[in-house]
Order: C-alpha cells, then sequence, then structure tokens
C-alpha cells in the first residue's frame, strides 16, 4: 500500500504540474492583448513564453512515456494553441533562391550602438560596405551619431543614399528614393523616439516609420550594481533582483505608451505603411501587439530559421519590419555583424 500511495502521489504532483504548465502558457499566449498598466505580472509571463512550451513538451514526452494517452493530449493541444507564438521567433521555411529576380525594394534596420563610440568612423563605413552588399535602399538607424571625427558620416552615407531623413537625437532615415514628408515623433521624459519619412517610390507614396522605443532597463541595473560593488559598496542579492523586476515593468510600461503613439500615427496614414525598429520588447507582448496592429509581420510572412536579433546575454527577437497588407513580402532575415548589441534586420518588400 505504501509504494501504490508514493506512486499516486507522485502521479497526482505531474497532473498539478501540467496543469499549472497549461494554465500559465494560455495566460503567456493572451497577456499581451492587455497594457501592462496596472496588469504588470500578467504581462511579464509572455518572456518565459519559450520556457513554458518547452516545459510542456517535456511533460509530453513524459505522459507519453508512461502511455497516459488521455493526459498527453492536454500538453498536445496546449504545443499546438502555441504555434502562432513559435512561428514569430522560428520558421521552417527556407530562404528563396531567386529573391533577386524578384522586383522590388529592399530595407534595413539597425541600431548601431552609437557606431560604439568609436571616432575613426571606420565601423560606420564598415557598416555602410555591408549594407552595399546587400543592395539596400531604404536603412533606418536607431543609435546614430553623425560625428565621425573631423568629418560627418552624412557625407559618405549619402553617396550611396542620396536622401536623408533625421530625427529627433539618434533617428535618422536613409534612402535611394525622394522624401516628401518627414515627421518627429518625441516620447516625454526619454532619449528613445520615433519617426517617419514619406518615400516616393516609383511614383507610389509608402510612409516608413523609424521607432526606437524604451530600453528594458536590465543591462543598465547589472552595470549600477557592479559599478557600486567596484567601489566596496555591498549589492543584496534581493536588493538587485528587486532593482531589476522594477526597472523592467516600469520599462515595460513606458514602451506600452510609446507603442500606442507610433501605432496611431501609422492608423492616421492615408498611405501604404512600414513600421520597423528596435521595439525592446518580445513577439507576442504588448508592444509587439500594438506595433503589428493589422499589418504583417515580416518574419512570419516569408523569413527562415530562428530569429533573434539581440547578440547580448539575452538572445530575443527585439528588432522588426511590419509592413501593410497591400504590399508583400519576399525575403526576410538578420545578418550576424559584430558592431553592435543588435544584427540588423533586412526585408525585400515587392511595392
Amino acid at each position: 500500500m505504501g509504494k501504490l500511495a508514493v506512486y499516486k502521489y507522485i502521479s497526482m504532483m505531474f497532473l498539478i504540474t501540467q496543469i499549472v504548465l497549461t494554465i500559465f502558457t494560455l495566460v503567456g499566449l493572451w497577456g499581451g492583448n492587455v497594457s501592462p498598466i496596472g496588469n504588470t505580472a500578467r504581462a511579464m509571463i509572455v518572456y518565459v513564453l519559450p520556457l513554458l512550451i518547452a516545459a510542456n513538451c517535456v511533460m509530453l514526452i513524459y505522459w507519453l512515456i508512461r502511455r497516459q494517452w488521455i493526459l498527453s493530449v492536454i500538453p498536445f493541444v496546449t504545443i499546438l494553441i502555441c504555434i502562432p507564438y513559435i512561428g514569430t521567433i522560428y520558421q521552417l521555411r527556407g530562404l528563396p533562391k531567386d529573391s533577386d529576380a524578384h522586383s522590388g525594394i529592399k530595407i534595413a534596420t539597425y541600431n548601431v550602438a552609437v557606431f560604439g563610440r568609436e571616432t575613426s568612423g571606420f565601423m560606420a563605413q564598415d557598416i555602410l560596405s555591408d549594407m552595399k552588399k546587400q543592395k539596400v535602399d531604404i536603412l533606418c538607424i536607431q543609435e546614430y551619431s553623425d560625428a565621425s571625427g573631423d568629418k560627418k558620416n552624412s557625407d559618405s552615407y549619402k553617396e550611396y543614399f542620396p536622401y536623408m531623413a533625421t530625427g529627433n537625437n539618434d533617428m535618422v532615415i536613409y534612402s535611394k528614393y525622394p522624401i516628401k514628408a518627414t515627421k518627429n515623433i518625441p516620447f516625454e521624459n526619454t532619449n528613445n523616439s520615433a519617426m517617419w519619412a514619406d518615400l516616393d517610390i516609383n511614383g507610389r507614396l509608402i510612409k516608413v516609420i523609424n521607432a526606437h522605443l524604451e530600453t528594458t532597463g536590465f543591462n543598465r541595473t547589472l552595470r549600477k550594481a557592479a559599478k557600486m560593488q567596484m567601489n566596496g559598496m555591498q549589492v543584496e542579492k534581493n536588493s538587485l533582483i528587486s532593482a531589476i523586476y522594477n526597472n523592467y515593468t516600469l520599462g515595460m510600461i513606458i514602451r506600452a505608451r510609446q507603442a500606442e503613439i507610433v501605432a496611431s500615427e501609422k492608423r492616421n496614414s492615408p498611405i501604404p505603411t512600414i513600421v520597423c525598429g528596435d521595439f525592446n520588447d518580445v513577439p507576442y507582448s504588448y508592444v509587439y501587439n500594438t506595433m503589428l496592429g493589422d499589418m504583417t509581420d515580416g518574419f512570419k510572412e516569408c523569413g527562415s530559421g530562428w530569429m533573434s536579433t539581440y547578440r547580448g546575454n539575452k538572445a530575443v527577437r527585439i528588432d522588426y519590419i511590419f509592413h501593410d497588407k497591400s504590399l508583400k513580402g519576399i525575403t526576410y532575415y538578420k545578418q550576424n555583424l559584430s558592431y553592435s548589441d543588435h544584427n540588423p534586420v533586412f526585408m525585400k518588400i515587392e511595392i
């Protein structure tokens, strides 16, 4: 009887674990449908969705090994429901080999991290060389700096991109096509911002929105703690975790408001729109859903393989290119470059 009781107890614990996993996974999937203001705990679950999905896969294997066919349905259905989310970070298809045969424009978004703050200008020139190799027509840059010793980066960039629109602080859009109108979209109490430019692409006006939303504050908090420790100050683990959580949730709330501002600009546009930039948030978050709206996520449409754009200690997708459904994507990919803590994202779009 003792062994039977232990067996039943363990089985019950696994069942409870499965139910909790399923509930948290479903809450995470729909957590991005509500503003994080007043719902921070629910909104935070989206950040651990990959771990929750992986845990459901483990549970599915466990139930199959135990021949618990009915119980195995729970994680199986949960994983099926997660397929749209999985599609935002992984696509099984391969890149088309004949993409150059399709006419269209190629747009790139890249957070260049102020070109590493180096003053020689070599890094900016290397990035320009890569954009030329990729045959980029429109380049949206975040954390841009025009200073390059006694020269300006724009002097060399405009030899390849004749047209340039500058935004607030560190935002710029370079284009091979004429720019008919521009607008800066500043955000309150932050250095982050957005901007847009209306481009005349072979007689058709297209609006390109370049956005750089509030950072998570995660790395900033860690750097501050490390600096305190270097100065001989003691940093308690609980205090550090609390600071990280508070900064993360604050950044999440600020980004939500910024995303709403950018989404409003997009909704008010009478012409087809492309939205791109560094959103500093993951797929299925409130920021992602708000910025996407009724647009198409370029990666889900024509991307391939795993998509993570941040090169730091968090391999996550936070840089995006979305477009109106009246446009059609041909290719979508990133390039692994070491110039920044981000990788550039490229998309070819049929106009």
